[in-house]
């Protein structure tokens, strides 16, 4: 070893970002590997290295003994003496075993060993680096493709976009540069793998983040996100400061803020709705474009399903093209959603639910009226028949005196 040794690893660690200890280390193991097989001993072996001038050490250890069973492991007193007068039994001295000439099969197992550790450092590094990026979005250049995947370069690394990940209304050719979500980060065997995606609700969200300030600011909050990628998406979104209007805001001025998002992601269509605590009045937004005229739940069923009426004119409009409408309004409010016309269902106003609780009232207080009024009558005919009752007794005893 020499100073072009150490010239050459702190290359190494500009270039590829890998830490001189870490080759040191693994140099260090090559050594005591090659030494392994060419001496088949290296459990007493120590190797050390000279940062200032790039020299490597290897040295045996051997333990003093007063009489010496094995000569690669044990030094004999009488020898130890001669060296240092300081020595005794139990003490360990280091001999220097370095090899001149590890010949063929030695350099080749360094070299292995070398870039084994130069790989998995690599690997570390790079994923360290791209887990932190998991669930945001990236900016790539499409490299490749075959039959299940296509290859995105993002720097250090080429992510894979699967089927499932890519948009139906897009195609992707070499060098197009595109921005995708990070999906998952994994370290395999074979190294760190990211998987992107186009397809991802989280896209979305990244997207108006971006492209909205209050969003990424946390002033207006995404509240659900239902897509069906390519085609159409609705978003929900609530304001934590009720001076700011979340759809307003979110859509932009003239709609600049949604067309940018919808751009990005090649004309998918975006429908912004307001997020509300009511669920009547969430799943009617979230229906949007069309009006609700009702939503009526189903109390006996626990299994969050409501029906919702709307006017004859607009059944189509909310039940959408192939009931995407009423497809993603379910997904995003989470209720199963039933839509009826005004025509088939029997409705009655809160107008006529008010009269009909009024007239009710009105006869029940007619009713307690009546009893009020038979109550004294039948009293004063209670005391009427009470005195004749006593007027016939007297008369009775009268005529019995007479008598």
């Amino acid at each position: 070893m020499s100073k072009e040794m150490i010239e050459a690893l702190d290359a190494l660690e500009q270039e590829k970002g890998v830490k001189k200890e870490v080759v040191i280390e693994a140099l260090e193991a090559a050594l005591v590997s090659a030494y392994k097989r060419n001496y088949n001993q290296a459990q007493n072996v120590e190797v050390n290295f000279d940062p200032k001038k790039g020299d490597i050490h290897v040295y045996a250890v051997k333990e003093v003994t007063e009489q010496v069973f094995d000569s690669r492991l044990e030094v004999g007193l009488k020898d130890a003496l001669e060296i240092n007068r300081a020595y005794e039994v139990g003490d360990e001295i280091r001999f220097e075993v370095t090899p001149r000439d590890f010949g063929r099969i030695a350099a080749q197992t360094a070299k292995q060993v070398i870039m084994q550790r130069v790989r998995e450092a690599e690997r570390s590094i790079i994923f360290d680096e791209y887990s932190q990026y998991e669930d945001e979005i990236m900016t790539g250049q499409v490299e490749r493709r075959d039959n299940k995947f296509i290859y995105v370069n993002l720097g250090k690394i080429e992510a894979v976009l699967g089927k499932q990940d890519q948009m139906p209304n897009e195609h992707y050719e070499a060098h197009d540069r595109i921005k995708v979500f990070v999906s998952k980060v994994e370290n395999t065997s074979k190294g760190p793998q990211v998987f992107v995606s186009r397809t991802n609700p989280g896209l979305v969200k990244r997207l108006f983040e971006q492209e909205v300030p209050e969003i990424f600011q946390g002033v207006v909050e995404i509240a659900g996100i239902a897509r069906e990628a390519g085609d159409r998406t609705k978003i929900a979104v609530r304001s934590t400061n009720p001076s700011v209007d979340p759809v307003g805001t979110t859509v932009g001025p003239k709609g600049s803020r949604v067309q940018a998002v919808v751009n990005e992601l090649s004309g998918e269509n975006m429908d912004v709705v307001q997020w509300e605590e009511d669920p009547v009045d969430y799943i009617a937004n979230a229906l949007n474009p069309a009006q609700v005229i009702a939503v009526q739940f189903n109390d006996e069923d626990n299994d969050r399903s409501c029906t919702v009426i709307v006017p004859d004119y607009q059944l189509s409009l909310a039940i959408g093209k192939k009931g995407q409408n009423a497809r993603l309004a379910a997904k995003l409010t989470g209720y199963k959603i039933d839509i009826k016309p005004e025509s088939e269902v029997e409705f009655v106003d809160d107008e006529e639910l008010e009269e009909a609780d009024e007239a009710v009232e009105a006869q029940d207080a007619a009713a307690e009226d009546d009893a009020a009024a038979a109550t004294p009558a039948e009293d004063a005919e209670a005391d009427t028949d009470a005195e004749a009752a006593a007027d016939a007794d007297s008369a009775e005893t009268d005529t019995a005196d007479a008598e």
